[in-house]
């Protein structure tokens, strides 16, 4: 059978061309099931390349399942094509408002995402993320063909217990575990410290994740008040008297979603209270690198009453998926064979390679950039939205987030609703909170909002809501 001609574009390798083409053909249905492709020879004269070239090429395709080899016969297509576009998975997932808004906060790459809790591809430093990875591949002792270590690779655990050294948390690389990500850390921490039916603190408003993960774990949750003063500590002791807590889940510095972070004075009448009651308090630390040396409450605590939990996809890549783990040395031993048995040993190619972001600078020259353009940006967004009448209830200077107070009418549900309709995906207050103020409220990603036209386009869905128009 004859293959339509193919012209080659220039700087683009001819066995990726080749294999594009063919592969077309065969979805498309031109090649249909079980037609015989010419020689390897044939194909070689057609597109003037030479044999390993053609095998390439066909090797690529049976690696896509589009066409297999017989003994002594050559190849044969294998898919019965054109194959459907149609995906089910976005229909049977949840279709409630709530659950379509957090799917596009992921969304896809380029789309207005001023409600996400990542920073934007252009604010990071994609060139030497790429040029790490290619130092990563060449170094001579990478173990391909074996597991990590359980625990995580130790050079990053022992980089990992400098930094911390520095906040003021003394620890051995032993109480260090690496994860893939917060949400496997806490998930994994919660199989270990939780019964079902044990009763959880989180704050009021929290990442919406946690009651998600909580719910898996069969928890009873009790939201905390976060006021503009830390938690709501004459609560917190009549819970704790009386409803005897197990954990308390919470972050220390730039709180998600309201951005605020404790004082001093704060964070030591917190950890008297969870000590007097022995509660154990997991810190949720994601964001506080943004404020740089500031004791964490894992520094002012011990390691017996406070677990230790961050990570870097926020703040180095959102797809250099690592986080860590901070613990007992117990805890930390069980986390570690925990993680085993799940199989959840992370992979040491992005451990090595964020070694080498932490030690030769490169995440803490990143830090200084990123901590300017917030800085920046947080004065512009600021004066947008006080012109808007939006308050903000919460000093979240130096943080990603603001966590804004819609003015009097203005519903954040529908708010959303009218942005989502016109590609723009906003965080609306319930998705953080139960009570009735998530309708008031909005989480901003300062990032992501810092846009003239964006910022214009957003005035008008919130001058419209205010109005009451659709």
């Amino acid at each position: 059978m004859m293959i339509p001609a193919l012209v080659f574009r220039p700087g683009e390798p001819k066995v990726v061309q080749i294999t594009d083409h063919l592969g077309q053909l065969i979805r498309e249905g031109v090649l249909p099931m079980g037609t015989r492709l010419p020689s390897i020879h044939a194909l070689t004269r057609q597109f003037g390349v030479s044999k390993f070239t053609v095998v390439d090429a066909l090797d690529r395709l049976k690696g896509q399942q589009l066409v297999h080899a017989s003994q002594g016969r050559g190849y044969f297509v294998s898919r019965r094509g054109p194959v459907p576009d149609g995906d089910s998975l976005g229909q049977l997932l949840p279709q409630d408002f709530l659950s379509v808004s957090r799917r596009a906060l992921i969304g896809e790459q380029g789309a207005s995402r001023p409600g996400c809790g990542f920073l934007p591809a252009d604010w990071l430093d994609g060139d030497n993320l790429r040029q790490a990875l290619r130092q990563v591949s060449r170094q001579p002792n990478l173990r391909l063909a074996e597991y990590g270590d359980a625990a995580g690779y130790r050079p990053l655990r022992e980089t990992l217990r400098d930094r911390l050294a520095v906040l003021g948390m003394a620890l051995t690389p032993g109480q260090l575990v690496t994860t893939a990500n917060t949400m496997q850390a806490l998930d994994l921490l919660l199989r270990l410290l939780l019964r079902p039916g044990d009763t959880v603190l989180v704050d009021d408003p929290c990442y919406f994740n946690f009651h998600g993960v909580l719910s898996l774990h069969g928890a009873r949750v009790l939201s905390l008040p976060r006021t503009p003063n830390g938690p709501d500590l004459t609560l917190l002791e009549r819970w704790l008297r009386e409803e005897k807590p197990r954990l308390y889940l919470t972050s220390g510095l730039l709180h998600n979603p309201t951005g605020q972070s404790l004082s001093p004075a704060q964070a030591f009448s917190l950890l008297a209270l969870l000590s007097r009651w022995d509660c154990h308090l997991i810190e949720d630390d994601l964001y506080g690198d943004l404020l740089g040396e500031v004791p964490r409450l894992a520094s002012l605590g011990g390691w017996d009453r406070v677990t230790y939990v961050s990570g870097f996809s926020k703040l180095l890549s959102a797809n250099l998926r690592l986080g860590f783990v901070a613990a007992s040395p117990a805890l930390a031993a069980s986390l570690a064979g925990l993680k085993q048995v799940c199989g959840g040993v992370t992979m040491e190619i992005g451990e090595r390679m964020l070694t080498g972001l932490l030690r030769d600078g490169h995440y803490d020259r990143q830090l200084r950039r990123i901590r300017q353009r917030l800085c920046d940006a947080g004065g512009r967004v600021d004066d947008w939205l006080a012109g808007l009448g939006c308050r903000l209830e919460f000093d979240g200077q130096g943080g990603l987030f603001r966590w804004v107070r819609l003015p009097d009418g203005v519903n954040s549900e529908t708010l959303a609703q009218s942005a989502l309709a016109e590609g723009i995906a906003l965080a609306p207050g319930s998705l953080f909170t139960r009570s009735e103020e998530g309708q008031r409220h909005m989480r901003l990603n300062l990032a992501h909002t810092d846009h003239p036209e964006l910022m214009a386009r957003l005035g008008r869905l919130l001058r419209e809501a205010g109005r009451g128009e659709t």
